[in-house]
């Protein structure tokens, strides 16, 4: 079981980083990547369409046009988690839109703008589904929230 987190920029570090952090708590291996679906289409080809090979979640992060979630997702069959980014002139509304309005036949998840943690929490319970003891890590993990919000 891994986690790839791919963004388009470098500017997407900081909410990398959130994901990362859960997927650590989580003892997930993981890889981040920076490819950008306009400036390295090559690349994001390549990754997209090994990516099976490797990992067993995408968790993809992107701003603005927000096409890489998409762009991954139409080329592997393996779950794309997109995280919309949370700058530019709509902040990140843009790119909420982007990502959630995917043609029928090309799902990508998407979780709210900028927030990763939900993106590496829902690789979790993906991951959880052949793991029942990944499951329970994800039970004890809920369990400080309370019982209202679990």
């Amino acid at each position: 079981m891994r986690v790839a987190i791919v963004m388009g920029s470098k500017s997407d570090i900081p909410i990398a980083e959130k994901a990362e952090s859960i997927l650590r708590e989580f003892g997930i291996d993981y890889d981040t990547l920076v490819i950008s679906a306009h400036r390295n289409p090559n690349k994001i080809h390549k990754f997209a369409t090994t990516a099976r090979d490797k990992y067993s979640v995408i968790i993809a992060i992107a701003g603005l046009a927000a096409h890489l979630p998409g762009v991954i997702a139409s080329m592997t069959v393996i779950p794309v988690i997109g995280v919309p980014g949370e700058g530019g002139p709509l902040s990140g509304q843009d790119a909420l839109y982007s990502i959630v309005q995917m043609p029928a036949g090309i799902p990508v998840a998407c979780v709210g703008i900028g927030n990763s943690k939900n993106a590496a929490l829902l690789a979790v319970q993906m991951l959880g589904c052949g793991d029942p003891a990944l499951l329970e890590k994800m039970v004890e993990y809920r369990k400080q929230f309370g019982d209202d919000e679990a």
